[in-house]
């Protein structure tokens, strides 16, 4: 168990001193019953796998637990949204991944390897950029490698390489005040990125932005997704977001969160949201979240 404190004491510290807000962490050296196992990966495809991951918090001495009995194979590639309700753990599980905090009970295994804190094989992005205001684009992006002992030239090489994959050319000098809400995003997007990843955490990244601009954003996402194939994992709310993104919509119920369900997207990109089937599927979806 973990204790909650005030002030996230530790938790604070790693922050501050670790990695940079809100896009990667670097080190210094899903369900329940209903899950359906029938269509689980193969073992030797599995990138990342939660088992049997519960979490529980102490708060004014009294055990929370947020999580339990988390059963959830990652396929290396795939694209993965989970959704429910406010406090149903989707982000806790993010933090779990990301390894700002350890599972309870249970373990979570990349390639087979215990996970253990903070590393560059993660990166995350979150709903705010989290830019720093002061630096520019490309400094932004470049701080992404601070930690990878990359060569200078090299990561002037790779920060350009993910500017122009975010559909930013032109703007590598420009500041985060310069530059629109759905601009900045594509900045942070590049900062997760530029290390290359194993894995892509989006913690509601497109939620602050208006509707055109996110569904722009959307479509940007597909296509650098399908650019390197990096195994993502996303949180949001938007139930027909999830269904034009993901390759399977993890469903959680809340209180303690837990897998409801696992829904397969088995429609060809890119996929159209007129189309009865995409229809179909946010409705089933949605009548797991309203059960």
């Amino acid at each position: 168990m973990q204790t909650i404190r005030n002030d996230l004491g530790p938790v604070n510290n790693l922050l501050e001193r670790q990695y940079v807000p809100g896009e990667l962490l670097y080190p210094q050296s899903v369900g329940s019953e209903r899950v359906n196992k029938a269509r689980a990966p193969a073992p030797e495809t599995v990138a990342l796998s939660l088992q049997g991951v519960g979490k529980t918090y102490q708060v004014n001495g009294q055990a929370l637990e947020v999580l339990t009995d988390i059963n959830l194979d990652i396929r290396q590639g795939e694209f993965v949204c989970i959704v429910g309700a406010s406090g149903c753990g989707k982000s806790t599980i993010l933090r779990l991944v990301i390894g700002l905090e350890s599972p309870s009970t249970g373990a979570l295994l990349i390639d087979g390897h215990r996970l253990e804190g903070p590393g560059l094989d993660r990166g995350i992005v979150f709903q705010e950029h989290r830019l720093f205001p002061w630096l520019t684009v490309e400094q932004n992006v470049l701080l992404g490698l601070d930690a990878s002992g990359m060569h200078a030239a090299k990561k002037r090489e790779s920060v350009r390489e993910h500017i122009s994959l975010v559909g930013l050319d032109g703007f590598a000098n420009a500041y985060p005040a310069q530059l629109s809400g759905g601009m900045a995003q594509r900045a942070a997007i590049a900062r997760g990125l530029v290390a290359k990843p194993r894995i892509l955490l989006l913690d509601e990244p497109l939620g602050a932005l208006d509707s055109l601009t996110r569904t722009h954003l959307q479509e940007e996402l597909l296509r650098i997704w399908e650019q390197d194939k990096t195994t993502t994992i996303m949180v949001t709310h938007d139930v027909e977001e999830s269904i034009y993104l993901a390759d399977r919509v993890v469903v959680m119920d809340p209180r303690p969160g837990r897998i409801r369900t696992i829904i397969d997207v088995d429609l060809p990109r890119p996929r159209r949201r007129g189309n009865p089937e995409f229809a179909a599927l946010k409705g089933k979806v949605l009548g797991e979240l309203r059960h």
